[in-house]
């Protein structure tokens, strides 16, 4: 029924509580079954990947099952590796003696509004750039909304940011000329910013302004390659999970349009948590005739997208052998 697991990337979100980790998880167990070499990524700071697993997980891939790492990204280290870098690089920039104030600038950096999400949106971009093999699939149990569509206007608002911090710089005859090495022509990729492969357009720049420009080219380069891989539905899709309830509906609705309008496929939506036929009970039968009504809407609202239904669980949802289940009832599904 779907081919979700047979792309690369698969961004699996929803509004928060409506089970978006637990099937992410389970996903992740049924690719591992079939053989896939699969990864699954939190990109939340409130991380749940691990309590669902019921294992310590970190920053780093550890291995959970045959095929199936997992890992939990943490802002704070990607936060310190890009600052990192970055002081490394001025070093051959700066004066001597103006180093224990950049220093002091990029520890005030860490806490500026938007440090940990570039810092994150860069290390998921990394992540779906990479070109090794390591992995046939690689899940991420993310927010669309948030990281992703901000991560498709990144190579914008950085080519505004690059080109504005150059245009006004006092250097303005050395660097201008780096402005014109990072604006493509007229029906250049942007990822390959040079008509022809054998000249080095930089060569004319002297090195410190070279570094430069080779820094802002590799990351504007960086960011568009990630957004063509989110564009293509060869290799990416999105999964929605929601609940059979009225926000989680209106928050669903609002974010596949605002995907799709962004030219990002979206693949399907997961139903979750629907009452099971044979639970009974006075108080189980009025939730029934109500969630009835929103499946309709759900239909109604989401008709052009799959909409599988998964049944509420009796128990919490944590380890190897509960994901295992769900993972079989969503290869029943079709996944």
């Amino acid at each position: 029924m779907f081919d979700l697991l047979t792309r690369r990337f698969v961004w699996v979100g929803g509004k928060g509580g409506v089970g978006k980790t637990t099937v992410a998880a389970a996903l992740a167990v049924l690719a591992a079954s079939r053989g896939q070499r699969c990864l699954i990524v939190s990109t939340d700071p409130a991380h749940s990947l691990g309590d669902v697993f019921a294992k310590q997980l970190d920053d780093s891939p550890r291995r959970l099952w045959p095929n199936l790492d997992a890992m939990e990204i943490d802002p704070d280290i990607e936060v310190q590796a890009h600052l990192k870098r970055v002081t490394d690089q001025m070093r051959g920039f700066a004066a001597p003696e103006m180093m224990e104030e950049l220093k002091r600038q990029m520890q005030l950096t860490r806490q500026s509004p938007g440090t940990q999400e570039a810092a994150l949106l860069e290390r998921i971009a990394r992540l779906v750039t990479a070109a090794d093999n390591t992995y046939d699939l690689i899940i991420f149990d993310t927010a669309p909304t948030g990281h992703t569509l901000r991560l498709l206007t990144l190579p914008e608002a950085m080519a505004a940011w690059t080109d504005g911090l150059l245009t006004h710089n006092r250097k303005s005859e050395q660097l201008g000329k780096v402005l014109k090495h990072l604006t493509p022509k007229s029906g250049r990729d942007v990822a390959s910013p040079f008509d022809d492969p054998k000249e080095d357009p930089l060569s004319d720049l002297d090195k410190r302004t070279r570094d430069i420009a080779e820094t802002l080219i590799n990351r504007r380069r960086l960011f568009h390659q990630a957004r063509r891989c989110l564009e293509d539905p060869a290799q990416s899709g999105f999964l929605f999970v929601l609940t059979p309830e009225r926000l989680p509906i209106l928050e669903t609705v609002r974010a596949v349009a605002t995907l799709q309008e962004a030219g990002i496929p979206v693949a399907a939506t997961l139903v979750n948590r629907v009452i099971p036929e044979e639970a009974d009970g006075e108080f189980l039968k009025r939730r029934r005739e109500q969630e009835a009504t929103y499946l309709q809407r759900i239909d109604s609202e989401l008709g052009h997208l799959p909409r599988p239904r998964l049944p509420w669980l009796e128990s919490d949802v944590q380890g190897l052998e509960i994901l295992e289940q769900i993972a079989g009832k969503l290869d029943e599904l079709g996944f």
